[in-house]
């Protein structure tokens, strides 16, 4: 099992910045694409962006390139998501998801609500 914990959600105004932090827990390790999603009240979830375990390779959801990045630490188990530039539009509760082997983990969630 895995558990996945999120973190730096909160109340911001429309063009100031956020850090979410997600960190990974459970025996044996490995995992591979860890990522971001979110869900606004009355909408599907939706990719935000997800990244490989070397990061070698990074997704971007169209509404928030060049505004948003996703790292991760392996060393801390941890995924990040710097937000920049925040709209309104991206008030939403931000989840984490892990795949490992062929399971896939979710966190539970933090909120993002960004004011105009």
């Amino acid at each position: 099992q895995v558990q996945l914990v999120e973190s730096g959600g909160g109340l911001v105004q429309a063009g100031e910045s956020l850090r979410l932090s997600c960190a990974a827990s459970g025996s044996g390790l490995s995992i591979n694409v860890m990522g971001w999603y979110r869900q606004a009240p009355g909408k599907q979830r939706e990719l935000v962006a997800r990244i490989t375990s070397g990061s070698s390779s990074t997704n971007y959801a169209d509404s928030v390139k060049g505004r948003f990045t996703i790292s991760r630490d392996n060393a801390k188990n941890t995924v990040y998501l710097q937000m920049n530039s925040l709209k309104p539009e991206d008030t939403a509760v931000y989840y984490c998801y892990a795949s490992r082997g062929l399971g896939g983990y979710w966190g539970k969630g933090t909120l993002v609500t960004v004011s105009s």
